[in-house]
């Protein structure tokens, strides 16, 4: 059996890592558009609450189901035994620290953005200065940087764990998976074409010593 680290859904996540400055920089050149409607920190409570409680509430709650992607989601009866012990380390304690943790870290960057944001707005003079649109794009923005933050660092304590560990894991039933999981999109039969999936695992495998 090959290593439950080469399975490709684990590293197109990880790589969604990679989105998280776009987004950052997307939100502070939103909140640079128009004057200010509320105080600092009113307006930074509004883009945080917005970006940050939705998901937030979701990895407390029902974790976010990693065999999906794009709006599409792998059917739970169609997951392995490996990918339905992958599922043990999302649904942990550790892990809802970690959301937490992340959210945390993304709210001071936010502050900190937000400083510089008079410097900012000849970037977007050229757009119509509605601050309240403005702010609207801060909050999906400040949204999606959560996602692209808290998701990888899930699926990259998963990456860290011991093969030991992981072999002594009981795999989700298919009940727990739909009922301890957020699946969101179409459910599938499958989300990768299996040559891809081949070719990923391959690579991986012949990487370890």
């Amino acid at each position: 059996m090959s290593s439950f680290r080469s399975d490709p859904i684990l590293w197109i996540h990880i790589a969604g890592l990679a989105t998280l400055p776009f987004f950052l920089v997307l939100c502070l050149l939103s909140l640079a558009i128009g004057e200010p409607l509320f105080p600092v920190w009113g307006e930074i409570l509004l883009v945080a609450t917005v970006g940050v409680t939705p998901l937030l509430w979701m990895q407390l709650r029902r974790p976010f189901y990693i065999y999906s992607l794009l709006g599409i989601a792998l059917k739970p009866e169609n997951l392995t035994e490996q990918q339905r012990k992958i599922l043990c380390l999302i649904n942990t304690k550790l892990n809802r620290v970690l959301s937490l943790v992340s959210a945390i870290i993304l709210t001071v960057i936010l502050w900190q953005l937000y400083k510089v944001v008079p410097q900012m707005q000849h970037l977007v003079s050229f757009l119509p200065q509605w601050h309240s649109l403005g702010l609207l794009l801060a909050a999906v923005a400040f949204l999606a940087s959560n996602l692209f933050l808290q998701v990888p660092v899930s699926v990259a304590r998963i990456l860290v764990t011991n093969d030991t560990e992981f072999a002594a894991l009981e795999p989700l039933s298919l009940e727990n998976i739909k009922h301890d999981f957020t699946i969101l999109g179409v459910q599938v039969n499958q989300i990768l074409p299996r040559l891809f999936q081949s070719f990923i695992g391959s690579n991986r495998n012949s990487q370890q010593p």
